[in-house]
C-alpha cells in the first residue's frame, strides 16, 4: 500500500489512464460524512463505514485503484491493509485524511 499526501492527490489522479480511474473508499461514518466531505474529480467516492467493509467488499473492484480516506488516516490504513490481503493490488491511503484535506488544501472543508 502506498502513503499518499493530500497535496499530491491531484497528480496521482492525473497519473491513472482513463481506464483505470480510481475510487475514493471513505470509511468514515454517517455521521462525519455529513460533517465534511471530499470531492476529487475523475474518483468518484463510495462510502462504506470500516466496520462494513468485509461484508460490503463486493462493492468494490480489486481491479481498480482505491483511495482510502477516513478522518486523520488511520483506520483508512487499516482498511487498505485489509483490500491488499483480499487481492486487490493498488490501494492508496490518504494520509492524514479529511483532516488534512481540510487544513493544507482546501479550508472550506469544516474541521471536525
Amino acid at each position: 500500500m502506498q502513503q499518499v499526501r493530500v497535496t499530491d492527490l491531484p497528480a496521482l489522479l492525473a497519473s491513472f489512464d482513463e481506464g483505470a480511474r480510481p475510487v475514493v473508499l471513505d470509511v468514515r461514518e454517517p455521521w462525519e460524512m455529513q460533517a465534511a466531505s471530499l470531492a476529487l474529480d475523475g474518483a468518484p467516492t463510495v462510502c462504506i463505514p470500516m466496520n462494513e467493509v468485509p461484508a460490503r467488499l463486493a462493492e468494490l473492484d480489486p481491479a481498480q485503484p482505491v483511495l482510502s480516506l477516513c478522518h486523520h488516516g488511520m483506520r483508512s490504513l487499516q482498511v487498505g491493509a485489509f483490500l491488499e490481503r483480499q487481492g486487490f493490488d493498488q490501494v492508496f491511503n490518504i494520509a492524514g485524511g479529511i483532516d488534512a484535506w481540510s487544513r493544507e488544501v482546501d479550508a472550506s472543508v469544516p474541521l471536525y
